[in-house]
């Protein structure tokens, strides 16, 4: 398992809007967005405003969760966090 703070998070911003990005080499893909986990990761990954947490990590999860908050107005906050999972791929169920 793993958590991945999320440090821009401003618990004093009214109802900020919260995305994660996954960054691994060029590709880019959206986490969370629009108040919901993308798949493949609704299965095995909770939200919560501070804190993304894995129930399981692979090693296909190494690289780069990029957070960014939107508050009213222009604020915007941005946090990224480095992921690396060593160890062998987990063997299939």
């Amino acid at each position: 398992a793993a958590d991945i703070p999320c440090s821009a998070y401003r618990s004093s911003w009214s109802n900020p809007r919260i995305e994660w990005k996954f960054q691994k080499g060029s590709s880019l893909v959206l986490f969370y967005y629009g108040g919901e986990l993308t798949e493949p990761y609704k299965n095995r990954v909770q939200f919560s405003p501070t804190t993304i947490h894995f129930n399981t990590v692979t090693r296909d999860d190494t690289g780069k969760y990029i957070c960014e908050v939107v508050g009213d107005g222009s604020h915007i906050a941005k946090s990224e966090v480095n992921l690396i999972v060593q160890g062998a791929a987990a063997p299939k169920p």
